[in-house]
This record gives structure tokens, sequence and C-alpha cells, in this order.
């Protein structure tokens, strides 16, 4: 009991100095709670949304891929209507009705603006069936009763101000629909962002799946008393061959859309909840000086409980059990700013397209235990050390000045740590760029980043020492006494020192390490994309769309244009010589492509892979399958027949670009494939005529103006799409690592204040001797920028070493020029300063405000 009112006095006490460390662990812990939060909440609206939308019974071709499997020819896989009829016949069958739905489909208002959404969430057309009743109702006009009608969502109809009354045209691989808006429908549950028409059931199968007649599913809905496992097994029977169809209940076809979005989900959850993890990391550094600067200032104080009879493990408790209450209290308004933090995730994706109702908001129950378990866990290990450091004071500190005790010999053992640990770490890292196989070197990159990263936290003392030093050479000495001053502070206590930098160091060298590794990928793509690129004009959509007839032809008509070259991607099985089959697929392509193209051959003519029933390999499956030029390859067509193609070219695979593709001629392919099922163009490409080259480019866009799903690039456009691309997911990193760097701030801001606190006699002797206000708050200021930057030249250097290492390793994947971004490292760099001026005001401007005859007065 004792302790506790120990501790809970102290607490109390200085409960000013524990706020931004409070601060910190809310940070670290609304990260946490609000990455849960909105994950479970997606799950929730997804659960709710697929568990409304699923039949009792859903009966679709076995051939039918998952949510995310596009077919390769636009059309999807159908069913005959017999099938419906055969169904309505099974036994605890109420209803058995065919439906029709594409997702391989983009749909334009009559400005030809894409209605799809940004966040690439499907454009979804079919057939308004009873079945969409379960998730859906039509709020005004009626069900598209022609092929001059359809019907569009309510919440797409909303974002695009559109009315009953408008046309939309509905682009898919069998031709354009243009109709216009005869009813909106609103969605029961929330719609996370899909846009999706209706039209007549003869128009759904005549346009989109080409086939009058035909469905690409049954709904069937069970009778009252039947369950659906039951009635799956009804439907299997009266359909007898169970080969040809795939079956699932409601919660399978809920579970298997589900599925399609997990993957997704879990890697959003997993990825935020790493750079919270960087957040907690970089806290624990600002506790461990919060925690260590009080039990210095208190040195006195506890030498006097330690007389008077309080034992070791008394005061090392009275200090955990302060570490408790922070936790505690920074844990629970984290939980609750994590909550909120969610909501505003919710908010900020509904901006951008995805609605997520706060009615579907999920709070379960682990996320606040979660919460405040890593709250106060992280809180009480980041205490431990100075607790421990507190139960040694002896009794005979209360005869002593308050103050930290030199490092002495347990700075030197710890110096030789982290030297051992930082050296080993750079072998490590040296051992990445000598790795001859991606996966040998990543575990050396892994080793290498963990250990520095251990070297440079353990050894900053000892680096602040010299690093600091040499800072005040080129930076301080301008502020004459007053630099001197802020460097003297700053080596005061280089364990102190190396601390906070360090917390300011794990963020920026993530920073460096990430535009390192950016800036080389670019720079390398660009190279390759010179070296390999020979077209003029790439056509392509940005959401892996393929590109239908009308757009190809547009194409083909372009004036100014030498040709144009068709490219799709067949999928087939490969059975080399040797007997062993891969599902690898083959480029089918004009020959034209080997000039937009320019890849090296090996073996053999390229140009001969393009002739009568031949191919080309790439130089790996060459190398595995022991295959030569003159070699037959049986080629097994997953959409026709089977062939016997000869190699005509092995080529090589030292390239980025169609890495490992194997090519044949667009007309072989023809006769083993049939019409309708055909794969179209995955990207076309155009060679202008001579001189042409502007004419063409922007006759290329007007024509293609009507399919805003494509885009219309030159290589300077396409080098710039990359940059921009990578550019956009670094923002992204960048932005979630700021959290981390935020909380580096509030420790540089702790610290000042703390360390302004612990000299606050001396700083009332300074001010009785003659410095100013104005000095003053400038010597702070200037111990402030000299903390920050030591911490960013620390982070840029690791960050650095980190960047180049890996840039290394993804040589060996074709990725081979090493490009340095200095201009964002200078910027870093000078930002860090900054960052130490801002940290630096608030102590600054107390310390300025300082009674002298109190200061002077105060004891310690």
């Amino acid at each position: 009991m004792t302790v506790w009112k120990t501790s809970m006095r102290n607490f109390l006490a200085h409960k000013g100095r524990m706020a931004l460390s409070a601060v910190a662990v809310l940070l670290s812990v609304a990260f946490v709670c609000g990455t849960l939060c909105f994950t479970d909440t997606m799950n929730t609206t997804f659960d709710k949304l697929f568990a409304a939308s699923s039949a009792d019974v859903t009966v679709s071709p076995k051939a039918a891929g998952g949510p995310d499997d596009a077919p390769e020819n636009g059309r999807p896989e159908s069913l005959s209507a017999s099938v419906v009829e055969r169904v309505e016949k099974a036994d605890g069958v109420k209803e058995a009705e065919g439906g029709v739905m594409s997702m391989s489909v983009t749909v334009v208002d009559s400005h030809d603006k894409n209605m799809g959404s940004e966040t690439g969430a499907p454009t979804i057309a079919g057939n308004w069936t009873r079945n969409d009743l379960r998730s859906m109702e039509i709020a005004s006009g009626h069900a598209p009763r022609g092929p001059t009608e359809v019907m569009v969502d309510a919440d797409t109809a909303e974002k695009h101000h559109l009315k009953i009354g408008d046309e939309l045209r509905t682009v898919a691989v069998t031709g354009d629909i243009r109709a216009r808006i005869s009813g909106i429908a609103a969605f029961t549950v929330t719609n996370p962002g899909a846009a999706v028409v209706f039209l007549d059931t003869a128009t759904a199968q005549q346009k989109l799946l080409g086939r009058p007649g035909a469905f690409t599913h049954v709904n069937v809905t069970a009778q009252p008393g039947v369950d659906d496992t039951q009635l799956k097994k009804n439907v299997a029977s009266a359909l007898g061959d169970a080969g040809a169809y795939k079956l699932q209940t409601q919660k399978e076809a809920a579970a298997a859309n589900k599925d399609s979005m997990g993957s997704f989900l879990d890697v959003m959850k997993y990825a935020m909840l790493g750079f919270a993890g960087i957040a907690f990391l970089v806290g624990i550094f600002l506790i461990v000086n919060t925690f260590s600067m009080l039990v210095a200032q208190r040195t006195r104080e506890i030498g006097l409980m330690r007389a008077i009879g309080s034992s070791r493990k008394q005061v090392n408790r009275s200090v955990l059990v302060e570490a408790v209450l922070l936790g505690i209290v920074g844990s629970v308004l984290g939980v609750g700013a994590g909550i909120g933090l969610a909501v505003g995730l919710m908010k900020l994706m509904g901006s951008m397209g995805m609605e997520l109702s706060t009615e579907d908001l999920t709070v379960a129950w682990t996320t606040p235990v979660l919460g405040l378990a890593l709250g106060v866990v992280v809180t009480v290990l980041a205490a431990y050390i100075p607790a421990r450091r507190a139960g040694k004071v002896s009794p005979m500190a209360a005869l002593r000045d308050a103050g930290t005790p030199a490092d002495g010999k347990s700075g030197r053992i710890r110096a030789g740590i982290g030297l051992v640990l930082t050296v080993s770490g750079a072998a490590a890292l040296w051992a990445t760029t000598q790795a001859d196989k991606a996966g040998e070197g990543s575990l050396f990159l892994g080793l290498g980043v963990v250990l520095t990263l251990i070297g440079f936290i353990v050894i900053g003392p000892l680096l602040a020492g010299v690093v600091v030093r040499a800072l005040g050479v080129v930076v301080l000495r301008f502020f004459g006494p007053v630099g001197r001053l802020a460097e003297r502070n700053a080596l005061r206590n280089p364990r102190r020192t190396g601390a906070t930098a360090a917390a300011l160091m794990i963020g920026l060298a993530l920073v460096a390490c990430l535009s390192v590794v950016g800036s080389s990928m670019v720079a390398s793509a660009t190279e390759e994309l010179d070296k390999s690129v020979g077209t003029d004009f790439i056509v392509q959509s940005g959401t892996g769309q393929l590109v239908v007839p009308q757009a190809a032809e547009a194409i083909k008509k372009v004036p100014g244009i030498e040709y144009v070259t068709d490219y799709k991607s067949v999928g087939a099985k490969i059975t080399s010589p040797d007997g062993k089959t891969e599902d690898e697929g083959l480029v089918a392509a004009d020959p034209t492509y080997q000039e937009d193209l320019r890849r090296t051959t090996v073996a053999g003519d390229l140009g001969d892979a393009y002739g009568k029933n031949a191919m080309s390999v790439g130089d790996d499956y060459a190398l595995r399958h022991g295959i030569e030029v003159g070699d037959e390859i049986t080629v097994a067509f997953k959409a026709g027949g089977t062939a016997k193609l000869k190699v005509a070219a092995i080529t090589s695979d030292e390239t980025n670009v169609d890495k490992g593709a194997m090519y044949t001629n667009i007309t072989t392919a023809e006769q083993y494939v049939p019409a309708d099922r055909m794969p179209e163009n995955m990207i076309m490409f155009a060679k202008a005529e001579d001189g042409k080259e502007k004419a063409a480019y922007a006759a290329l866009k007007s024509a293609l103006a009507p399919y805003p799903q494509y885009k219309v690039q030159n290589q300077a456009d396409f080098k710039q799409d990359l940059k921009d691309q990578v550019g956009q997911l670094l923002n992204i990193v960048y932005g979630l690592l700021a959290l981390a760097i935020i909380v580096a701030v509030l420790g540089v801001v702790n610290t000042l204040a703390l360390s302004v606190v612990e000299r606050t006699r001396e700083i009332g002797l300074m001010r009785a001797i003659g410095l100013s206000r104005r000095q003053l708050r400038r010597m702070i200021r200037l111990e402030s920028v000299v903390i920050a930057l030591f911490g960013a030249l620390l982070g840029l250097g690791l960050g650095m070493g980190w960047g180049t290492s890996a840039q290394k390793l993804l040589a060996l994947e074709g990725l081979g020029v090493l490009e340095i971004p200095w201009p964002t490292i200078l910027t870093v760099f000078v930002a860090s300063a900054f960052v130490g001026l801002f940290a630096a005001l608030v102590p600054a401007f107390r310390a300025g405000r300082m009674n002298v005859l109190n200061a002077i007065a105060t004891d310690g």
C-alpha cells in the first residue's frame, strides 16, 4: 500500500512531465485500435453485402473462375436456359431464376466520363432479378423493360449526378449498349463502392454474353423448411453431371467472395499494424528517457526513501507502478482515439468512392483489450531499465546533489556491444550485395537491417560525442558562446542524447531506405524501357481491363499510324519434351511485336517464332527442361485444342519487360482456339509514320476519347506514369511513417522540457550573470536542432546503407541501376533542423519565463 501511495503521489506530482509520454502511448495504441476497427468494419460491410446478395443456392459453370478472375475473352462462362428448367424441378426448390453478371464492362455517361469507382471497385452489369431484392430496392422509376433502358445504383447516380432519362453507354466486348436510365435502385445494405447497372434479361444475354438464352448463374430459393445444404444436394441430383457445375450454398458463396477480399484486407491490416509497431518502438525511447530523467531528478528523494527503510524492490516497484499508470491512461485514451481514427478513415474512403457506413462500425472486444495490453506492456518494458537504476540508488545519495551518474564501466561495455552489433550488421549487408540468389540475399538483408539498427541504438551515446562535436563545428560555432553552451548541453548526457536521436533515426532511416529503393526502381525501369521498348505508343487500361474490339478498331483506323500490334495472353498448359507440364500460358502477338519490344535472342531467330506452328521460350525455361531450338512443345490451350509447336527461338530472360514470356503468332493461336473463345487484347502497341509522331499521338487520344478506361501513352508518358505510381506508393508509406516521426518529435520536446526542469538552478545562475532571455531560448533551440540533426545523420546514413543493399538484391531481378535521391535526402536533412526548432518552442518559452531568484533557490 505504501508503494502504491508513493507511486500515485509521484505520478500526480509529475503529471505534466508524463504528458508527452502518455501522448506517445495514445498515438501508438490509437493506430493499432484504429487499424483493427477499420478493417473489422470493412469485413462486416462485405460480409453483410455478400450474405444479403447470395441466393440460398447458386449454380454456375464449373469453368467459371472466382470473383477476381476476369475471363480472357471478356465474356463470362455461361449456362444454357435448360439448366434453369432442370433446377426448377429439383425437390425443395421454391424458385429458380437465371442471372447474368459481367465485370468486364465500363459504363460512361453522355460526356464519355467513366462512371466506375476510383478506388478499384468493379463495375458490374447484369440483369435485374428477384434475387437482387435481397440487397436492393427500386427507389425511383422502374426496372429496364427493353434494350433502350438501363437502371443504375443510387450511390453511382448520386456521385455522378445522374437522373432518370440520362443516357449511359455500357462498353462490353460485344459492342456498346446505349440506353437511358429508367430507374434507380438503392442498396439496403452498404455498397462499398461498386458501380452497378441493370439491363433487361434479353439485352444482358445478347450484349454481355454474346449468347441469347444463356445465363452466368442460377439463383435458387428454397421452400420453407428446406435448409441450404439439403437443397444443394437436391439440385446436384437433378442436374446429374456434377462435374459440369459449381454449386454453392449462401454461406459458401459469401465465404468465396469474402476470401477474394480477405487477402487485400489482410495485407492492408498487417501493413498498417507494422507502422504502428514502428511507432511503438519509437515511443519506447521517449518513455525510457522520461523515466530515466525523472529518476535522475529524484535521486536525493529516492536516497532518502532508502535511508528510512525502503528496499530496492519497493523503489523498483514504485517506478514500475508509475509506468503502469502511464500505460493505462495513455492506452484508454488511445482506444477512444483509435475508434475516432477508424471513423475518420471511413470518411476518407467515402470521399474516394468506397462507401462505408458508420452503422457498420465494428469494435470487437479484442480491439480495446489488445490496445490496453500493448500500451501497458510496452510502457512497463520501457520503464524497466530506469526502474532498476532507481532501485540501485544508495541511501548515501540523499547527501549528494541530484544528477545522473556517469556511464563509467557500463558505458564502455555498452559501446563494445554496440560496435560488435554494428560491425556484424554491416557484414550481413555486405553479404547481401554478394548474394547470387534473392532468397539467400533477403535473409542477409533482414539480419543486416536488424543488427545495424540495434547496433546504432546501442552505440548512440558513443556516436553522440563524435557527431555532435562535428555538427557543433559546422552549425553552432556561428552562434558564439550560446552555440558552445548548446553543444555542451547536448553532450552532457550522451546516453540521453543518443536515445532521443535514435527515436528520430528509426523513422528517417526507413524514409531514406525506401527513397533509395524507389528511385532505383524507377531508374532501372527507365533504363530498361530505353533499351528494350521500340514502339511509339502504348494503349492499355489502368485497371487491367481488356481492350474491347471496338476500341481496337478505332486505334487501327487512326491516320499517321504505320502499324498496330495486337498482344493477347492465351491460357495454356505447356508440356516440355521431358514430359513436365506447367501452367505457363503464351503471348500471342503480331510479328511486329518484335520491333515494339527488343528481346535478346540466345538461340534461333525470334522472327521465326512467329511462323506457322512455331513459338519461342525463355532461356530460364529452356535451361530447366533442356530445350534446344527445333524441339517440339505440346501446348494444350485452355479455351481450345492441343497443338505441337516447334521452338524456333530462345530469348534471354535478363530483362524485366516480359521476363520469361513465350511468344507465338496470333494466327497460330487462332488455329486452335475458337473465335468466340479467343482472348481480347491485354495491351496494344502502335508505331507512327516517320515525322507524324505528334499528329498520330493527338489522333490516337481523340479516337479513344469515347473509351476513357484506356490510356494512350508515348514512352515519356509511360516513364512518368511509372514514376508517379512509385511516388504515390512512397507517399502513402511516408504518411504512415509520419506517426513514428511525430512520436519522435514528442520525444525531443519531452527531453528538452525535462532537461530544462533538471537544469533550473543552472539556468537561474546563467541568467543572474548576464544571459538574456533571448540567448537562453536560442541556446535551447540550438540544442534541439543539433539533436535532431544528429538523429537525421544517423537515420539517413543507415537508411542509405539499407537501400543500397536492397538495390543490389533487386539487381538479381533485373533492377540494376542504383540511384541515390540526393534532393530528397538533403530536403529531409534540412527539414530535420526545422523539426528541432519546432520541438524547442515550448521548452525554450518556459525556460525564458523562469523567475531568476526562484530558479537559483531551487534544490537540485
